[in-house]
C-alpha cells in the first residue's frame, strides 16, 4: 500500500514531539511497550505532557509517520490525544506508583519539584488544606515554597494558626531529610493528586467536541444512540455543543468578522448547504458585490455532495470557535441566557 501523499505544510505544524507523540499513540500498548520500556522517567513525563494535549492527528499525518503499520490505521479518521488515553497507554507499561507520579506532573500545576507545584497552586485552595494540618507539618511547606507565595497562604490562615506557624518557622533549625520527604510523599498521594482530579474536564465536553467533528449522519446516529442509554447525558452533551445552525445566532458584526476570515470557496460550499434564513444572513453581512460573487460561485457548483457542504460547514463551524477562543467575536447572542462568551 502507498504511502498518501502528505503536503509539506501539514508536517511542519507538528513538532518532532508532537510527532512522536502521534507514533507512541498510533503504536499502542503492545508495540509501543518496549519503546516506553527504554525512555528515562523525564523523557517518558515529556513525551506523556505531549501525547495529553496532541488532540486531534489526521489519519493521512498518522500513515505517513507510521507507514509500515498502516494496515492497522488506516481505518482510523483521527487519533485523539488525551489525558485519560495517555494514562491508559502508561498503565500497561510502567507500575501504578510511576504512572501516578508522571499525571500528577501533566496534570498538576506547572513546575519541576513538587515545592514548584505547591508554589503555583491558588493561595486559597493551598490555604484550605494546611487548615486542617499540624501547625509544624504547616511550617516546614510554608518554609519550602516561595515567600511571596507562603506570605499569600499565610494571610488566607486563621489568625491564631498563622502566629502559631511564623513561630514555629522562626524556631525551626535542620529539618531531617526523612520528615520532608514524608511531608512531600503526602503531598503528592493527597493534594496533588487530588487537584488533578478536581481540574479534569467534564467528559460530556471532550463528547461535544467528538461530536461536533463527525459528519452529520454519524453525529445523529451516534447522538440517537447516547439519547437511548442516557438521556440526561445526550441532553448535556447537546447543550455543549455549538453547530453550524447556532450560527444564525451569531449578532451581525461577529458573521462580517467570520466571513472576512473564512476561504471564500468553502464559505460558498457551506452556504450551499445551508437553510434559507443561515444563507440571508451570511449574504446580508458582505458588501453587495462580495454577496453577488458568492452566489455566482454556489450557482456554478452545479450539484455537490451532501457531505461536502456538510464538510465545508464543520469547518465553518470550527473558525468561528477559534475566532471565539481568541476573544474576537461572541459566540451566541450575549442577550441570551445561552450565550457563551469567549
Amino acid at each position: 500500500m502507498l504511502a498518501p501523499v502528505i503536503e509539506p505544510a501539514d508536517l511542519k505544524k507538528y513538532s518532532g514531539m508532537q510527532r512522536a507523540g502521534a507514533l507512541m499513540l498510533a503504536l499502542g500498548e503492545k508495540h509501543g511497550a518496549p519503546i516506553w520500556a527504554q525512555l528515562s522517567i523525564d523523557e517518558v513525563t515529556e513525551l506523556s505532557s505531549c501525547i495529553a494535549e496532541l488532540g486531534r492527528v489526521p489519519a493521512a499525518v498518522v500513515e505517513h509517520l507510521l507507514v509500515q503499520f498502516s494496515s492497522e490505521v488506516a481505518g482510523m479518521a483521527t487519533l485523539h490525544g488525551s489525558y485519560d488515553s495517555t494514562e491508559r497507554l502508561l498503565r500497561a507499561v510502567m507500575s501504578e506508583e510511576k504512572v501516578r507520579e508522571i499525571m500528577e506532573n501533566i496534570r498538576g500545576p506547572s513546575g519541576r519539584t513538587m515545592w514548584d507545584k505547591l508554589s503555583n497552586v491558588s493561595e486559597t485552595l493551598l490555604a484550605t488544606y494546611l487548615k486542617n494540618e499540624y501547625p509544624q507539618t504547616v511550617a516546614v511547606i510554608l518554609d519550602k515554597v516561595r515567600p511571596d507565595h507562603a506570605a499569600r497562604v499565610l494571610a488566607e490562615l486563621p489568625q491564631e494558626l498563622s502566629a502559631d506557624v511564623i513561630m514555629r518557622m522562626i524556631r525551626m533549625d535542620h529539618v531531617q531529610k526523612e520528615v520532608i520527604l514524608e511531608v512531600e510523599q503526602t503531598l503528592r498521594s493527597e493534594f496533588m493528586s487530588n487537584l488533578a482530579r478536581a481540574q479534569r474536564r467534564d467528559p460530556h465536553e471532550t463528547i461535544a467536541e467528538i461530536f461536533n467533528a463527525l459528519d452529520r449522519s454519524s453525529e445523529e446516529r451516534m447522538m440517537a444512540a447516547l439519547d437511548e442509554r442516557s438521556p440526561e447525558s445526550a441532553e448535556r452533551v447537546r447543550s455543549l455543543m455549538f453547530t453550524f445552525e447556532d450560527l444564525g445566532k451569531l449578532l451581525p458584526a461577529a458573521v462580517q468578522t467570520l466571513v472576512r476570515n473564512a476561504n471564500k470557496r468553502e464559505l460558498a460550499l457551506a452556504l450551499k448547504g445551508a437553510n434559507e434564513e443561515i444563507r440571508q444572513l451570511f449574504l446580508s453581512s458582505m458588501t453587495e458585490r462580495a454577496a453577488k460573487l458568492i452566489r455566482s460561485d454556489m450557482s456554478a457548483m452545479g450539484p455537490v455532495r451532501a457531505r461536502d457542504c456538510e464538510d465545508a460547514q464543520a469547518n465553518l463551524v470550527r473558525l468561528a470557535k477559534s475566532l471565539g477562543d481568541r476573544g474576537e467575536i461572541i459566540l451566541v447572542d450575549p442577550k441570551s441566557n445561552d450565550a457563551m462568551i469567549y
